[in-house]
Formats: C-alpha cells, sequence, structure tokens
C-alpha cells in the first residue's frame, strides 16, 4: 500500500553537497532506508541501497557525498554514483544505479510523493519478509 505525501525536512537543511536528510519508505509492505540530498541547485533522493552488495551508502548517517561533494560513494567498497542521476561511475556497480525516490519540493519543504520509486525497476537486494 502506497504512503501518503508527507514531510521529510525544510529545503533549509539541504545544502549542495553536504548532509543528507534520512528517511523511511515502503516498498511492497517492506521498510527502505532514503536520503534526500541538494546538487547543483536542485532535490535528489533515493533509496540508501548499493546496488552491489545492499548496503546502504553513508558511512556516517547522512554522510553519502564524497569529500569533492560531487559524488556519491559507498561506504563499504567505494563505489561512485552521479548525485543528479544515481548512476554508478565508478567501482564494482557501474552502469548500475541507485533507485530514485519521487520527492517534491513545496514551500520550503520536501515531501515524500506518496512513497513511489521512480526507477523502473525495484531496488536491487531487497530484504524480503
Amino acid at each position: 500500500m502506497a504512503e501518503a505525501e508527507r514531510l521529510i525536512c525544510e529545503r533549509a537543511r539541504l545544502v549542495d553537497g553536504g548532509l543528507a536528510v534520512r528517511f523511511a519508505i515502503e516498498f511492497d509492505g517492506r521498510p527502505l532506508q532514503a536520503f534526500v540530498v541538494a546538487f547543483d541547485g536542485d532535490v535528489h533522493a533515493y533509496v540508501n541501497r548499493c546496488p552491489h552488495q545492499g548496503t546502504e551508502l553513508d558511512w556516517q548517517p547522512g554522510q553519502v557525498f564524497d569529500d569533492s561533494g560531487l559524488y556519491f560513494v559507498c561506504a563499504t567498497h567505494g563505489a561512485l554514483f552521479a548525485a543528479d542521476s544515481g548512476r554508478c561511475v565508478g567501482g564494482p556497480c557501474q552502469g548500475a544505479s541507485l533507485a530514485r525516490v519521487a520527492v517534491d519540493e513545496v514551500e520550503n519543504g520536501i515531501y515524500l510523493r506518496a512513497g513511489r520509486l521512480i526507477s523502473t525497476s525495484p531496488p536491487s537486494n531487497v530484504p524480503t519478509p
């Protein structure tokens, strides 16, 4: 069952290339961790799960960007992901992508859009109940 739209955070909490805000969604009845970031003036949200081994990207809560603030980096094996598309650009999952989560920016708030994934396929390595 799809979740209702809900506030994730105020837009002011998101700084380009800075800390991500973590939040939870539900996919096929299973809870998943997700994160939202600001990058190049836009807001992007993804399931917090590397397509290579299914581990969360951040090594500390919300720390998904590399030192340059240009790419996400997987804390487990160092894969690099483009922040604007979620596509792996370096590492063992090259060519795979993070699952994008639908969010909207409305009146200075970032809202989950009914808990839907934008990706055309479900996130890989999703735990089964």
